[in-house]
């Protein structure tokens, strides 16, 4: 007996996510580690929200997440291993919940969306510094300049390469 057209269906729908997640993946760690421009707090500046941002408003909340966070925590892990836990709770949710809030695909809703995440982003690698690394006030408000400039260059970046692949994708990669 064969398999429905459903349960096929359903698995080439699988395959294409589990994919998708990989690919996603491994570009939020390549936009991570392409360019690092070190800060004096041991922190580093870098390209890798723009690939969150554009996978997360593509792909949705679950692919987003999942680049988001497992994407920037592997490029921690090679290169600034203290923060890859942290990374990959704060960059996860970041990437679940731009992707979460876009979710009816406007111009205003991606805007929104960058805005909360960024928000949540800055917030958290904050209270991490303050609390878990204990570098001080001082210490964690000197990130958060950085921390802005990345998440505006992701969105202005994000924003349109997101609106270009969601016209040019066929429908069943979105």
């Amino acid at each position: 007996m064969g398999e429905s057209d459903g349960e096929l269906m359903k698995k080439r729908n699988t395959v294409i996510q589990i994919s998708l997640s990989v690919i996603t993946i491994a570009l939020v760690t390549v936009g991570t580690m392409v360019l690092r421009i070190p800060n004096p707090m041991g922190g580093y500046f870098n390209l890798g929200d723009v690939m969150i941002f554009v996978c997360a408003l593509t792909f949705g909340p679950v692919i987003g997440g999942f680049a988001g966070g497992l994407g920037s925590a592997i490029a921690d892990i090679i290169g600034f291993p203290l923060f890859a836990i942290p990374t990959l709770i704060i960059k996860g949710f970041e990437g679940f919940l731009a992707g979460l809030i876009t979710n009816q695909k406007t111009a205003f809703r991606d805007v929104l969306a960058i805005a909360i995440a960024g928000s949540e982003m800055i917030t958290g690698y904050f209270l991490v510094e303050l609390y878990l690394l204990q570098w001080g006030l001082g210490g964690a408000l000197a990130e958060v300049p950085g921390n802005i400039a990345q998440i505006v260059i992701g969105g202005l970046l994000g924003i349109p390469i997101a609106f270009v692949l969601r016209r040019r994708l066929p429908e069943i990669l979105k």
